[in-house]
């Protein structure tokens, strides 16, 4: 089966409920597939969208040829090869307009994640396909996110379009960038202008021997494509660099830094009462939730779909930042996710979350910097295992700030040694 058939053309997302309204936009539309799952139940109308599109291509994925051989020969490919378009309705579809709202009018940022996850997952099985149908193929996974950075907040009254292509790969790694654009409004000028942009990093492995697999070569043509490429070696070069490096830093000029944040953490726990009031202990700002992993969350391989854990990771940063701000949280940017280990159908999933640091120097724009980390736990075995990191970074809404006079963001401050070195790890991530 040639995988090269998933076409490249924009594919149009849909809601995907029926609508309960005569005469509603899409409501009428024979052509529609029935849909088996219903309100309270998980499904994504961009997944549905692409399970459609790519239903005959991917279906050897739900059942792998084991016995089949690996691919024998790398193909060379180029990024517009990749290329995928996401269209949403959202100007004539309103029930997909509903499906996405948030409480300000806005496009649901967890919501959007999964879609962002989707599309990325789609692409990077796009690039790695071979034309020999009667090979194995490869079992691709969310390695990490990268960075990603909401420019605007996207309306949900407007089209939406998402653009993603591989910018990069390595031996058995492929890094691909998606672009969220949104069309000018009356109120603004210009063109259509990007809204998100997302960097995510997928790895190749052997459905057989559970090995990492190498991946189809990439050769950028345009000089646009060629300057993604160069600007992703270097964050990859980058990445490993700090990764062996971050030890020695501590131990080698990161002392001071180190005893500082801990000196006023020992005033809290010792001496309470005279503590600044304007700090915090980070275990004060910790929020925790929990869930069992359903069928209806998983993936093609039958893991837990990496789109929908951030968007629980997501909800519970931003009811941690509501909380500890005490007005109206504004997004910013996923700082970084780490994808460590697997999550499976039925797998007892705890997500933690704390306000690591913050930065006030700048009161027109005050970060906070949220930490969720997801922990598997089993308790039959009587084991807890974090399966993913996560960093997201808020300020808070102007409007909401405005009618605060009081508005204060306070410093976090680090009770123990563990939480004293996370924050530096983060500050000197963040700092790249």
């Amino acid at each position: 089966m040639d995988y090269d058939s998933i076409p490249s053309s924009p594919i149009s997302v849909v809601s995907t409920f029926s609508s309960p309204f005569e005469g509603s936009p899409k409501g009428n539309d024979s052509t529609r597939k029935p849909l088996s799952l219903w309100p309270g139940m998980y499904h994504s109308p961009v997944t549905k969208a692409l399970w459609e599109t790519r239903s005959k291509t991917f279906e050897r994925l739900l059942d792998p040829p084991l016995d089949a051989p690996p691919q024998s020969e790398l193909l060379t490919k180029t990024p517009s090869q990749s290329k995928m378009t996401i269209l949403y309705n959202f100007s004539t579809d309103y029930i997909l307009r509903e499906q996405y709202r948030d409480p300000w009018n806005e496009v649901r940022i967890g919501k959007l994640l999964e879609d962002l996850d989707a599309l990325a997952g789609t692409i990077s099985v796009k690039h790695c396909s071979d034309v020999d149908s009667t090979t194995r193929p490869l079992y691709l996974v969310t390695a990490s996110v990268d960075k990603m950075v909401l420019k605007k907040p996207i309306s949900v009254d407007i089209d939406l379009k998402i653009v993603g292509a591989v910018v990069w790969v390595g031996r058995s790694s492929i890094e691909i960038q998606l672009e969220v654009t949104q069309p000018p409004t009356e109120i603004t000028d210009g063109s259509e202008s990007v809204a998100l942009t997302a960097n995510f990093i997928f790895v190749a492995r052997d459905y057989k021997t559970g090995k990492a697999a190498p991946v189809n070569r990439l050769s950028p043509e345009t000089e646009q494509e060629k300057m993604l490429y160069e600007a992703s070696e270097t964050r990859n070069n980058l990445r490993k660099r700090k990764f062996k490096e971050d030890r020695k830093e501590i131990e080698n000029g990161e002392m001071n830094r180190f005893e500082a944040l801990l000196a006023e953490g020992r005033i809290f726990c010792d001496m309470p009462a005279l503590a600044d009031r304007d700090s915090i202990l980070l275990r004060n700002t910790r929020l925790e939730n929990s869930l069992i992993c359903q069928p209806q969350q998983r993936n093609i391989h039958g893991r837990i779909f990496g789109g929908f854990l951030m968007h629980r990771a997501f909800e519970l940063a931003f009811s941690t930042a509501y909380a500890f701000a005490g007005i109206m949280p504004s997004f910013l940017e996923v700082d970084h996710v780490d994808f460590l280990k697997p999550v499976d159908v039925g797998d007892f999933l705890r997500f933690k979350s704390c306000v690591l640091y913050t930065e006030s120097e700048n009161s027109d724009l005050p970060l906070i910097n949220i930490e969720v980390v997801a922990h598997v736990t089993r308790p039959e075995l009587r084991s807890s295992e974090v399966s993913n990191r996560f960093y997201f970074t808020f300020t808070v809404r102007p409007e909401a700030k405005a009618m605060n006079d009081g508005f204060r963001i306070r410093k976090v401050v680090p009770a123990t040694e563990e939480e004293a070195r996370t924050i530096l790890a983060r500050m000197e991530a963040d700092s790249l």
